[in-house]
């Protein structure tokens, strides 16, 4: 199930370009915007844990973002 709000993902879509999203597109944005977000936060998790900490903070999430771009 979803987690993010549709009319979120599609003010997004909208601000980066887009004129209008179909509710097809919608559905693979958020599919595809929960995915990246689980990877990034699943890496940003064991750079905290490494450096012995139960918080991400941003420079974990900075990090793990330029892990997985990689």
């Amino acid at each position: 199930m979803a987690e993010l709000p549709s009319a979120a993902v599609i003010r997004i879509a909208k601000a980066n370009g887009a004129e209008r999203v179909g509710s097809d597109a919608t559905k693979v944005l958020i599919e595809k915007a929960e995915e990246y977000i689980g990877q990034l936060t699943k890496e940003a998790t064991k750079l905290a844990t490494h450096a012995g900490r139960k918080t991400l903070k941003e420079e974990d999430i900075d990090l793990a973002s330029q892990n997985i771009s990689k």
